[in-house]
């Protein structure tokens, strides 16, 4: 099956994560791609294929090398997650292929006018001659991580089908939850058999990433005063106004709308309430591990803030502080720079020249690098990730599938 149609197939099943449920997998629906993965594994002669109560499917690619050889090449893992992101819907992915794209607009949805255009997305201006796949401007396109899932499939597919071409074993594994930062909670590593591995999750081709935001949750509950407005002079507290107060005291030049590179931020990502209790969801990021700690108790002094202006009143604030996932750097430096090195030489030797590149967010490989597997993380092509805007490249997604082979194949004798 060609990657593309894989890709297709796998966008059209609606997978979105869930933060609210509290469940493993958060939504039962992710079991949908899961077993199509399971089945096409094992059709393809995979081994030790196997579908976890948690919604992790993992299979074994044994190696085809020597004794000799297979002591000193390491088990190798690819990753890709199953889940999409909560910010947008992907129920009915209608994707809708733009051929060799000549620039300017690409009008997604005619009736509801919605555009994708290089004015707002100027790297749109790089992708002139390339195939592109879209959304219909109704759900995001499911780039993040399908593209993955597909090139991994696609992967397996040409080496059990060329047995001549020698790799040492290689495991393969899809996770749910990635999307809410959950994906590793119940990820086996024993069980995954690799003694190092990459998830395939990135963005524009070439990149490799094993630096990431070290990541914490912030929720915020308002407890205020509420009255009738008519006699709520002198009274009355507004756990919503208060929220607005506490989403003020935040410093304004740490959001996501005005950082880049290695610069942090505070992200409110949902607010729900009224004058009587009013809820906030934040996440907090930064890739050095002393500004993250630094960012979280000022996210706490703000409630500390609040607490004394409202200290004679019945209004509270309260915080719940999370760590998610910290800087896979350190687990990867010094000692495993090794999988950064064979993933340049695979994209050099697929004509791509690699960028290595801090991510602005996480991956399954974060937290799995500080459960013993050292795990950085490759491009797959897509772009706009968590909205009605992603797009796909299709010739960048098809360039990942030489890439995986390259470092499958290159990754002999590169044990320590």
């Amino acid at each position: 099956m060609d990657v593309l149609e894989r890709f297709i197939e796998y966008a059209k099943i609606d997978t979105q994560s869930s933060e609210t449920t509290g469940t493993h997998p958060s939504t039962e629906k992710q079991f949908d791609l899961a077993r199509i993965l399971e089945k096409q594994l094992k059709e393809l002669g995979v081994q030790d294929v196997r579908l976890s109560k948690y919604c992790y499917v993992f299979g074994r690619i044994p190696s085809n090398l020597s004794p000799e050889e297979d002591a000193v090449t390491p088990k190798l893992g690819f990753i890709a997650h199953m889940d999409t992101s909560p910010s947008a819907s992907d129920a009915g992915v209608n994707p809708r292929e733009i051929k060799n794209y000549q620039g300017g607009d690409i009008v997604l949805n005619e009736e509801k006018n919605i555009v994708l255009s290089p004015k707002t997305f100027p790297k749109l201006n790089t992708m002139i001659g390339a195939n592109l796949l879209v959304t219909d401007g109704t759900t995001l396109l499911g780039a993040d991580d399908k593209a993955g899932d597909a090139a991994i499939m696609a992967m397996a597919e040409y080496l059990m089908a060329h047995p001549e071409v020698k790799h040492g074993e290689i495991e393969i594994g899809f996770t749910p939850d990635e999307e809410i930062g959950e994906g590793p909670d119940f990820f086996d590593v024993a069980d995954f058999g690799a003694d190092v591995a990459y998830t395939v999750d990135g963005g524009t081709l070439g990149e490799i990433e094993y630096e990431n935001f070290n990541a914490a949750s912030g929720k915020v509950e308002i407890t205020g005063v509420n009255v009738h407005p008519g006699d709520a002079k002198g009274k009355m507290i507004n756990a919503a106004l208060v929220a607005m107060e506490f989403n003020a005291l935040l410093p304004e030049d740490q959001r996501p709308a005005t950082t880049e590179g290695y610069e942090g931020f505070f992200h409110l990502t949902g607010i729900e309430g009224d004058e009587a209790l009013t809820k906030m969801s934040y996440i907090i990021r930064d890739h050095d591990k002393e500004k993250f700690e630094e960012k979280k108790k000022v996210f706490q002094s703000v409630a500390d803030k609040l607490n004394e202006k409202y200290k004679d009143t019945a209004a509270h604030v309260e915080v719940v502080l999370k760590d998610q996932y910290y800087n896979m750097r350190e687990k990867i430096e010094p000692d495993n720079m090794y999988l950064i090195s064979a993933a340049e030489e695979a994209f050099r030797k697929a004509g791509v020249e690699p960028v290595t590149k801090p991510i602005r967010g996480g991956t399954d490989g974060a937290q799995l690098s500080f459960k013993g597997l050292p795990c950085p993380n490759l491009s797959t092509g897509g772009e706009n990730y968590h909205g009605i805007y992603e797009y796909l490249n299709i010739d960048s997604m098809r360039k990942m599938v030489e890439v995986l082979l390259n470092i499958a194949t290159d990754m002999v004798g590169k044990k320590k």
